[in-house]
């Protein structure tokens, strides 16, 4: 028998619960590097009863834009074929694209305004992963397999014959959802109609559709079905960038730790409001306790607010133990609303909306471009000199438009084939058509500009572009012409 030392391994560490969440790490990810799995419990209450709600009516909404029709085509119609994109009657082509240069920046702005104003509002209220995941795909996994300790124990148990149907049929409609919601993006850019063809056809018709629809539906299955708070935790990147937006007289969700602190049971001496029930994290959809401070994980939700006032009241304490003030608010002091961060946003905000607006106003119902043929830039002939251009004229409006191009600038003696008469274009139609000009080589004076000008029919608008007409040095040509004259006069 040896007498070396025996060394007996240090004991496992232990591997921390997902209901035991510390401030300095991430809640799901465990000691071990794995992630627990969230089972976060109903919450009842009038901010959960107002986001249900509103994700309800953002889910109508989603669903009802493609139905509703306005000005003959859907309420939002990004019909990226044709090059048009409708929104409540208002249409853009192709060309009035860098318009949404001022819609991306708006919502940049208003979201940089807001989140000063009331931290994480977005994410908790009006998020699409907040609000799929919380009221559609929740949803479905507490009808079937029941409430939180349910689904925790069904889940820690063995795999049963009812387990397994279970976990089938919630997966089956879990799919079902995800193919639902891709289906009807793609509805936003094809109509429904068109989308109703795609399906009675065979996938090979469509191809490309049909990969982005199965692909985007896997994608979403994957996210609600298991990554879900990853999501907004891993890849997200808002929930870093609110350190930067927000500051101690933001609007966010918090704990009033003089109140509640020290924690205690109901009749403890001395012990503070919170009885330490851990229902604020029970009900957590990221996993956090609300207790330890504002954190990255935090969504805004409230689900803490409406679990914690719940508890409140069944031990006939005031409500407010956890609820939406300021990081000043819960010190004592008071929240400030007006401060530089808020006037700077604000500023911007309307700077960008008086802009966006008179750019949007600035829009006509018709467009046109017009640019050279290939080739030389210009002909010389024995008896004249010729320009030739192609002009597109866009009708951006559902009803037929007629169309007159004319000329300004132009000197006496100009010839111009093409676009001699008006030019009728049916709904959101286009043509495209040579003009050509010709000057005569007596009367030519060198290159010029001048406008080309398309107006309505009823002279309600009026689009006009300066373009050159390109030629040789009116010198040279003389020149050339008297050298060719004194030939012939030899000759």
């Amino acid at each position: 028998m040896s007498n070396e030392p025996t060394h007996n391994p240090p004991p496992p560490a232990p591997r921390r619960s997902a209901h035991q969440p510390v401030r300095d790490s991430v809640t799901t990810i465990g000691a071990d590097g794995s992630r627990p799995f969230l089972y976060p419990a109903d919450a009842r209450g009038r901010f959960t009863g107002a986001r249900r709600w509103a994700a309800y009516l953002l889910i109508a909404v989603y669903l009802l834009l493609p139905w509703i029709p306005v000005g003959g085509y859907p309420a939002v119609f990004l019909d990226v074929a044709a090059r048009r994109f409708h929104f409540f009657g208002f249409t853009l082509a192709a060309q009035d694209a860098w318009l949404l240069f001022f819609g991306v920046s708006g919502l940049g702005f208003a979201l940089f305004f807001l989140t000063a104003l009331f931290g994480r509002l977005w994410c908790g209220w009006a998020c699409p992963q907040t609000v799929f995941l919380d009221h559609v795909y929740r949803r479905i996994e507490r009808w079937i397999e029941g409430d939180a300790p349910a689904r925790r124990a069904l889940h820690a148990g063995p795999m049963t014959g009812a387990r397994f149907f279970r976990s089938a049929v919630k997966h089956a409609l879990y799919i079902v959802a995800s193919l639902a919601i891709t289906h009807l993006f793609l509805a936003y850019f094809v109509s429904l109609p068109e989308l109703w063809n795609y399906m009675r056809e065979a996938p090979g018709e469509h191809w490309a559709s049909f990969l982005f629809v199965f692909i985007a539906a896997g994608v979403l299955y994957f996210n609600f079905a298991w990554f879900r708070e990853q999501l907004c935790i891993v890849i997200c990147p808002y929930g870093r960038l609110q350190s930067a937006l927000t500051d101690d007289h933001t609007m966010v969700i918090g704990y009033d730790t003089k109140r509640g602190e020290p924690r205690g049971k109901v009749g403890t001496p001395d012990a503070g409001a919170c009885i330490d029930c851990n229902r604020c994290v029970q009900v957590c959809p990221t996993g956090i306790d609300i207790r330890h401070g504002l954190q990255l994980e935090c969504i805004g939700c409230a689900a803490c607010i409406d679990a914690c006032d719940e508890i409140m009241v069944k031990v006939k304490r005031p409500k407010g133990l956890i609820r939406y003030d300021s990081l000043a608010g819960l010190s004592g002091r008071v929240t400030r609303w007006l401060r530089p961060r808020t006037l700077v946003y604000g500023v911007l905000l309307l700077v960008g909306a008086a802009v966006a607006t008179f750019a949007f106003s600035t829009v006509k119902p018709a467009g046109f471009l017009v640019y050279r043929t290939g080739g030389a830039a210009y002909y010389v002939g024995p008896d004249e000199v010729r320009d030739q251009f192609m002009v597109r004229l866009v009708n951006k409006r559902t009803v037929p438009a007629t169309l007159t191009v004319g000329l300004d600038g132009v000197p006496a003696g100009l010839r111009q084939t093409g676009f001699n008469a008006p030019v009728t274009l049916p709904p959101l139609g286009e043509t495209v058509s040579p003009l050509v000009l010709v000057v005569d080589r007596k009367a030519y004076r060198g290159p010029f500009k001048f406008t080309v000008r398309v107006q309505d029919e009823a002279g309600s608008f009026t689009l006009s572009r300066e373009v050159e007409f390109m030629g040789p040095d009116a010198r040279l040509l003389k020149e050339e012409e008297e050298e060719e004259h004194e030939k012939d006069h030899r000759h």
